[in-house]
């Protein structure tokens, strides 16, 4: 049995209106509007947030654990990712952090730009291999990970192999409690990520490391930071508390950082997801032929710009870069040149694609003539009012038996005109006309 997708993107139908700001955003066309509210086709939906970032009423939100999970495990890991470091003002010394996090109850600080430092040093190694398809594309940013493995089925060889810093750290991190407290059961120790973005919450959810998955839950950036604003600003002297990562871990954080630390010039870095389609489509296309590493990610500035951060990515940025002003280059190597198995993942990415139109390819075959037979009909303004992103979307709907020809409103005024029904117009401008006047008779009164 397929086990179904978890998606941490979801939607307070409460709050929307209906309007067509989150479905012009997605990437993915998984948005629709039906019935004045926004429907999110979770086949598509990839939970890149950006239907989060521009919903102007706050409909789209991100699930994530809230910080009460603490008291569901006798001992617990805070795993922090390096871009919450970038989310304070006026911070000189990453311990307030760390420190901060064990006075929330925390027992233990894993930075995840420790692991990350070691993910570097073992992709230098093996984008160096012969057998290995070039480019490589980094499998840090679950989004780009996941819109290949709907998109683009002959890109999935190119994804980096071996595991994330966040399953990295995490797999560490455990192994270092349990060493540490042998008293305590596997279950009895909570590893908790703190999350920029919804992307790493699903990918938490759907076990993407596979069975050995040691993240216990995830909790969002957003609400360690208005929790550890209370505490550090209590603070009267400087922490014993230190970061043991450096410049390499910390710059993860920020577009490039990855790309850099290979030390190879033979890479490329982008951000923002339409950036990245835009890459992958070159790609796909051998467009691109002369990169060793690829790295994407989906948010704008990098880490730093996830959904359920606080500050703007490019302010968070050039903190990230005070801060690592006075830390080392990489203190964190592995102890040979030899890459354990266990930071493999467990099973290669495979094509799973959302958008197949029928099994049977005869039947896809029709529907597909179909789909540009009335694509070529529909006005071609893309304007989003039948509730779907574009024309020919609109068009795939109608095919599909999801949509109705007479939801296309600028074809249905055309209509109108053309066969003198003016009923309907008459009776809006009516309507409008009594609103105007009920406004003016209240502000006389």
């Amino acid at each position: 049995m397929i086990r179904e997708y978890e998606h941490s993107v979801s939607l307070d139908i409460e709050k929307c209106k209906g309007c067509t700001a989150c479905l012009k955003r997605c990437p993915t066309e998984a948005i629709r509007i039906r019935d004045g509210h926004a429907v999110i086709n979770s086949k598509r939906c990839i939970d890149c947030g950006e239907c989060i970032r521009v919903c102007p009423y706050k409909a789209k939100k991100a699930t994530h654990d809230a910080l009460s999970v603490l008291n569901d495990y006798k001992y617990t890991v805070a795993l922090p990712a390096p871009s919450l470091y970038g989310q304070f003002d006026n911070l000189d010394n990453i311990g307030y952090i760390i420190r901060g996090l064990l006075d929330l109850g925390f027992d233990d600080v894993f930075e995840v730009a420790c692991a990350a430092e070691l993910v570097s040093a073992y992709t230098r190694k093996y984008i160096n291999r012969e057998d290995v398809k070039k480019p490589v594309i980094s499998s840090a940013c679950p989004t780009v990970t996941r819109l290949i493995s709907t998109n683009y089925p002959y890109l999935c060889e190119n994804i980096m192999p071996i595991l994330p810093p966040i399953d990295i750290a995490a797999m560490l991190a455990r192994e270092k409690a349990m060493a540490e407290h042998p008293e305590l059961r596997d279950d009895d120790i909570g590893i908790i990520f703190i999350s920029p973005c919804p992307a790493k919450v699903s990918y938490v959810k759907n076990n993407f490391a596979g069975e050995r998955n040691y993240v216990s839950a995830t909790v969002s950036v957003r609400d360690v930071y208005f929790a550890l604003l209370d505490k550090m600003n209590s603070y009267k002297e400087e922490p014993y508390e230190f970061t043991e990562a450096g410049i390499i871990g910390i710059g993860w954080a920020s577009t490039g950082g990855e790309s850099t630390a290979i030390l190879n010039d033979r890479y490329l870095a982008a951000d923002g997801i339409e950036n990245c389609i835009r890459v992958l489509d070159q790609i796909d296309s051998a467009d691109i032929t002369t990169l060793d590493f690829v790295e994407l990610n989906a948010c704008s500035g990098g880490c730093v710009g996830g959904a359920m951060a606080v500050a703007n990515p490019y302010i968070a940025q050039a903190r990230l870069q005070s801060l690592k002003r006075y830390l080392p280059v990489s203190p964190n190597r592995p102890a040979s040149d030899w890459i354990p198995d266990k930071y493999f993942h467990e099973k290669e990415i495979e094509y799973n694609p959302y958008s197949l139109l029928s099994s049977d390819r005869r039947t896809a075959m029709r529907m597909m003539s179909d789909i540009e037979c009335i694509g070529k009909a529909l006005p071609g303004l893309d304007c989003g009012s039948c509730g779907a992103p574009n024309c020919m979307a609109f068009a795939e709907d109608i095919v599909k038996c999801e949509a109705g020809a007479d939801e296309c409103t600028v074809m249905l005024k055309r209509l109108m005109k053309e066969r003198g029904i003016e009923t309907e117009r008459e009776e809006i401008l009516h309507r409008f006309d009594s609103i105007i006047q009920e406004n003016h008779r209240d502000k006389e009164v």
